[in-house]
């Protein structure tokens, strides 16, 4: 770049003396008007050839924007971080990483130019297919809390059904606002959302659904990251740093992944900070919304802890919401010592419900940690991850609930804690296999009643007897555990996308408190799930 820059200035100063030459002639030299002409078709080349090697300038990566793009996503990343990106479909994944740098912005592999900014798109279309037993009436994603027990008639059937609805739309905008300050907005939609009059009898009308929108700004000079807007929540493992778009997401096709697993989607503020070579930390305030327990859990008369959503406000007035007074708060600590990747988290949280003359509060917490081993590399990673504490339920897949009430109708969070191994091997080029286990356990919680979580007095004589109604099966979850793996091959990755066939089978129980009589009832399904994805981009 001097170099260049000292070209320019020795070419400016020729030119400058051939204008005064031009301009204030000899008369003694007697120059006639052929030469002058030539003289000044000379300095137009010149002046011609200085626009062009200053246009090129303009357009070249300045050095210290391309070790930073470079720096922030390696040579591609990990093998593991890129096939994850690329199976969920995030912009500039597989097969190719684009890189956004100043100078007007130069975009490259399948980013867009658009202006002074960089547009990314991303996303695939999918065919699934999918059986489960029993049968739950549900799409792609598994309700793993859900699972009927055998009294019901649903427990004995089987459920088949197609689904494209997991298909994704996404896009990613990045711009380098200098050397050191990088904008980038991202914008992810699926079709999972169902409204009032959707339906699978004839056209098969859904909603698409936000699963994530957010901004963020990244000061490199000084190590800060902020973003705001619905993203995954900070409680979800990461890839490498803490970082959008490198979260560590379960390989399965199932969309609610694996019982175990810690995540959530959620409105937010995130502020991260590099505090040194391979070392991170971050905090962020999250939407918050408190998972209840089904029934046969019963509110007792004049306490108040969740609404039906307000039709006039744009809320779903055909579920509920609960009392929230204020944010979740959750903290995180990545740290790479050069080999695998390993996290400790905390989540804080308020529960809070209302009895006559008074509102009742109480706190909710856990505490996590997660590890990325990669034991053979580049061909076998580890996985391993936890959290542990009271009214985390929110943040399981099985989705088990955050609180119950006491006997005097305060608020009792439920104790419980969720823990996820998986096993994710790279066969070949193209081609991954995985494993996962998951395991979400609840302690009994509050009133010795409906009020109350695993109630010793609840009656479940009637769980394993088919027709047996609903009042002789009071069953509430206390374990959900799942076995489960698959595979993904590249039927086709070139200049016209990637073409992807994948399979997964799954097997996950439902163990329910010991209630009257000293019966613990138990019930399990069996899913098996295949898909074919195009990724054009």
């Amino acid at each position: 770049m001097d170099r260049l820059s000292s070209r320019l200035k020795e070419r400016v100063a020729t030119a400058l003396v051939l204008t005064l030459l031009a301009a204030f002639p000899n008369p003694a030299s007697a120059m006639d008007e052929a030469a002058t002409e030539a003289r000044l078709a000379a300095l137009q080349k010149q002046m011609a050839a200085m626009q062009r090697e200053l246009q090129t300038l303009r357009r070249r990566p300045a050095p210290t924007a391309v070790a930073e793009a470079r720096s922030a996503t390696g040579p591609g990343g990990s093998r593991l971080t890129r096939r994850t990106q690329a199976l969920q479909g995030i912009p500039g994944s597989e097969p190719r990483t684009p890189a956004f740098v100043q100078a007007e912005t130069v975009c490259e592999g399948n980013a867009m130019p658009l202006g002074h900014v960089c547009f990314t798109p991303g996303g695939f279309v999918e065919l699934a297919g999918f059986y489960r037993t029993p049968n739950q009436a549900a799409d792609i994603a598994s309700d793993f809390a859900g699972i009927p027990f055998r009294n019901s008639f649903q427990a004995r059937e089987g459920e088949f059904r197609f689904s494209a609805r997991q298909s994704r739309l996404s896009g990613l905008v990045t711009a380098m606002i200098d050397p050191s300050l990088k904008a980038s907005g991202y914008a992810e939609f699926d079709f999972l959302g169902a409204g009032v009059t959707s339906n699978s009898r004839e056209s098969n009308s859904y909603v698409p659904r936000i699963r994530q929108v957010w901004a963020a700004l990244d000061q490199s000079e000084w190590g800060v990251h902020v973003l705001a807007g619905q993203a995954f929540s900070l409680a979800t493992t990461n890839l490498s740093g803490i970082t959008p778009l490198k979260e560590q997401i379960p390989l399965t096709i199932d969309a609610q992944y694996v019982p175990g697993f810690n995540w959530a989607r959620t409105p937010q503020i995130r502020v991260s900070k590099d505090l040194g070579q391979g070392l991170w930390a971050a905090a962020s305030l999250e939407s918050p919304q408190s998972v209840l327990p089904p029934s046969p859990f019963t509110v007792p008369a004049g306490i108040n802890l969740n609404n039906s959503g307000d039709a006039g406000g744009l809320n779903n007035s055909t579920t509920t919401y609960s009392n929230s007074e204020a944010p979740d708060i959750l903290a995180k600590l990545a740290w790479e010592p050069g080999w695998g990747h390993y996290e400790l988290k905390g989540v804080g949280r308020l529960f809070s419900d209302r009895l006559v003359g008074k509102t009742d509060t109480e706190a909710g917490y856990g505490i996590g940690g997660a590890a990325t081993l990669p034991i053979v590399k580049d061909y076998a990673d580890l996985q391993l991850s936890g959290l542990a504490g009271r009214g985390i339920g929110r943040y399981g897949s099985a989705q088990l609930p955050d609180f119950a009430l006491r006997a005097d109708g305060s608020v009792a969070a439920v104790p419980m804690f969720q823990l996820l191994a998986g096993l994710v091997g790279h066969v070949q080029p193209g081609t991954d296999v995985y494993a996962y286990a998951g395991w979400e356990h609840a302690e009994r919680t509050g009133s010795l009643s409906l009020a109350g979580y695993g109630s010793p007095n609840l009656v479940v004589t009637g769980c394993d007897v088919e027709g047996s109604a609903a009042a002789l099966c009071q069953a509430e979850s206390r374990d959900i555990r799942q076995v489960t793996g698959g595979f993904w091959h590249d039927l086709y990755k070139g200049s016209y996308g990637r073409l992807v066939a994948g399979a997964q089978a799954s097997y996950t129980t439902r163990d329910a408190f010991r209630g009257a009589a000293g019966v613990a009832p138990s019930t399990h399904m069996v899913v098996g799930l295949a898909s074919l994805r195009y990724y054009p981009f």
